[in-house]
C-alpha cells in the first residue's frame, strides 16, 4: 500500500476512532453530569495534573522515539516496556506516599484516599503502551478503535451505575480504572507482539538519547496544560473547578476528533518522508489547512451557541461554565497547528530544539499566568486565549525554517480560512441573540437553525471563492 492510500485509510479510520469514542464518551459525561455536582467533577479534575505529569514520566518519551525510528526490533521494544513497567511502578509510589500532601495543598481531605486509587492507572498503562505504540506506527487506527470504543462503553456503565448509587467522585475514578484494565486486556489480545525477557543497554540509550528530552519537554507542556486546573483548584471552591473541567472537556471534542486523530496519522507519516523536504512541506501545508478548514468553523459555532448547548445537554446548574466554554472554544483554534509543526520538529530529530522552544513559551506562560492571577478566573482565560497565538509563533517560526515554509508564508494560507469563519461566526451570534430576544425557541431549535445557517454560508463561500482547503478535501477524501 502506497503512503498515500496508507495515509487517507489511516486519517479515516483514525477520525473514525477518535468521533465515536469521544462522542461515547461525551454521551456518557453527559448522563453523568445530570446525577454528579459540579464540585464533584472538579475533584477528579484537581488530580489531571499528576495523573499526566505521571504518564509523562512512564513513557519518557521512548515510544516516541520508537515510532520514529524504522529499525526498532524485539530487543528494543522489550528493553522500553520493561523501563516503563518499572518506571510506572516508582511513578505510583511516589503519587502514594504523597497523597497527603495533595489532598492538603487542595484543603480537600477526601483526596487522600482517591489519589491511592485513582493512581494505579499508572500500572495498567504501562503494560499495553508498547502493543499501542505498534498500532501506531503502523497506521493501525481500525483496530485501536476496535479496542478503545468497549473499553470507553463498559467503563462510563460502571460509572453511571456508582453515581446513580451515590458513589459520588469515586464513580468517576472506578470508570477510568475499568476503561484502562479493558484496554490492556484487548490490546495484549489483538497484539501479536508479546515482550522478551531482554534489557538492552544500547539500545536504552539509544532511546533515551532522544526521548529524555522529549520527556522534559512533555513534563514543561503537561504542567503548563494543568497550571489552569491546579490554580482554580487552589484558590477557588472546587464547583468553580468543576465548570472550567467540564467547558474545557467539551471544548476538546472537535479538537480530539479532527485534529488529535490527524496528529496520530501524520507523525508516522512524516517520519516515512523526513528526508524529503519538498514532499513534507507539501503534506504538512495540505493537511494544516484541512483541518484548520474544520476545526475552526466547528469551535466558532459552538462558542455561538454555547448557552443553548449547556443547557439542553448538561441542565441550567451548569450555565457558570458557558462563557468559560466560550473563551476556551476561541483559544482551541489554533491547537492543532502547534501540534503539526512540533511534529516537524520531532521528525527530524531536532528534540533539543523542541525542549528550547518548550522552556521559552512556558516561562513566558507562566510569567502571564501569574501576573493575569488578581483579575480572577476570567483573566486566566483571557490570557489563555492570547499565549495560544503567541506559542503558534514560536512553534511555526522555528519548525518552518527546517522545511522551508516560514511563518509568513503559513500565515497567508491559513488567514483566508480564520477570516472566513470568524466572519460568519459573528454574523451568526448577531443572529442568534437577535433570535433570543424576539423568539422564544427551544435549545435543540436554535442549535439546528443557526447550524444549517452557518454551516450553508461557511461552504457555499469557501465554494465560491475557491479555498484550497475545500478543493484538496474533493481530490483527497472524495477522489475527485
Amino acid at each position: 500500500m502506497s503512503l498515500q492510500h496508507k495515509a487517507r485509510s489511516g486519517i479515516i479510520w483514525s477520525i473514525g476512532q477518535q468521533f465515536s469514542s469521544k462522542f461515547i464518551s461525551l454521551f456518557i459525561t453527559i448522563i453523568l453530569a445530570r446525577i454528579l455536582s459540579p464540585a464533584e467533577f472538579g475533584l477528579i479534575a484537581m488530580l489531571s495534573v499528576f495523573i499526566a505529569v505521571g504518564n509523562s514520566l512512564v513513557d519518557s518519551g521512548l515510544t516516541s522515539s520508537l515510532i520514529r525510528s524504522r529499525l526498532a526490533g524485539q530487543k528494543d521494544y522489550s528493553t522500553i516496556f520493561f523501563f516503563n513497567l518499572i518506571g510506572s511502578v516508582v511513578v505510583y509510589a511516589i503519587l502514594f506516599f504523597s497523597a497527603p500532601l495533595i489532598a492538603l495543598f487542595y484543603k480537600q481531605p477526601q483526596l487522600n484516599d482517591i489519589v491511592k486509587v485513582y493512581g494505579l492507572v499508572f500500572l495498567l498503562n504501562a503494560f499495553f503502551s508498547i502493543q499501542n505504540t505498534l498500532l501506531t506506527k503502523e497506521m493501525q487506527f481500525k483496530l485501536q478503535t476496535v479496542i478503545q470504543i468497549p473499553s470507553v462503553i463498559l467503563g462510563g456503565c460502571l460509572g453511571i451505575y456508582l453515581a446513580k448509587n451515590g458513589y459520588g467522585a469515586w464513580s468517576l475514578v472506578w470508570m477510568y480504572l475499568l476503561n484502562s484494565a479493558i484496554s490492556t486486556i484487548l490490546h495484549w489480545y489483538y497484539s501479536d507482539w508479546r515482550p522478551k525477557f531482554i534489557f538492552s543497554r544500547k539500545s536504552f540509550k539509544k532511546h533515551f538519547h532522544f526521548g529524555y528530552k522529549m520527556t522534559l519537554s512533555g513534563l514543561l507542556d503537561t504542567f503548563y496544560q494543568n497550571i489552569y486546573t491546579i490554580i482554580i483548584g487552589r484558590f477557588y471552591a472546587a464547583a468553580h473547578l468543576g465548570f472550567y473541567s467540564r467547558a474545557e472537556s467539551l471544548s476538546q471534542l472537535p479538537i480530539g476528533i479532527i485534529s488529535t486523530a490527524i496528529n496520530k496519522v501524520t507523525y508516522p507519516m512524516f517520519s516515512n518522508i523526513s528526508n524529503d523536504d519538498v514532499k513534507l512541506k507539501m503534506v504538512y501545508r495540505k493537511l494544516m489547512q484541512q483541518v484548520l478548514f474544520w476545526n475552526a468553523p466547528i469551535l466558532i459555532y459552538l462558542a455561538v451557541i454555547a448557552k443553548p448547548l449547556l443547557l439542553m445537554l448538561l441542565t441550567e446548574k451548569w450555565l457558570p461554565a458557558v462563557p468559560y466554554f466560550q473563551i476556551l472554544c476561541i483559544a482551541g483554534i489554533l491547537y492543532p497547528l502547534h501540534a503539526y509543526n512540533l511534529n516537524i520538529l520531532k521528525v527530524k530529530g531536532q528534540s533539543g530544539q523542541f525542549l528550547k522552544l518548550e522552556i521559552i513559551k512556558k516561562v513566558v506562560s507562566v510569567i502571564g499566568i501569574i501576573a493575569v492571577i488578581p483579575f480572577g478566573i476570567m483573566g486566566l482565560l483571557y490570557s489563555q486565549l492570547v499565549l495560544t497565538v503567541f506559542a503558534y509563533y514560536i512553534n511555526s517560526t522555528y519548525s518552518g525554517k527546517l522545511i522551508n515554509y516560514p511563518l509568513k508564508e503559513q500565515l497567508t494560507d491559513i488567514l483566508p480560512i480564520l477570516i472566513l469563519s470568524g466572519t460568519v461566526g459573528l454574523g451568526c451570534f448577531y443572529l442568534s441573540n437577535w433570535y433570543l430576544l424576539h423568539y422564544n425557541m427551544s435549545n435543540l431549535f436554535q442549535l439546528f437553525t443557526i447550524g444549517m445557517i452557518y454551516g450553508g454560508f461557511y461552504l457555499g463561500i469557501s465554494s465560491l471563492i475557491r479555498l484550497t482547503a475545500i478543493i484538496d478535501f474533493k481530490q483527497l477524501i472524495l477522489k475527485q
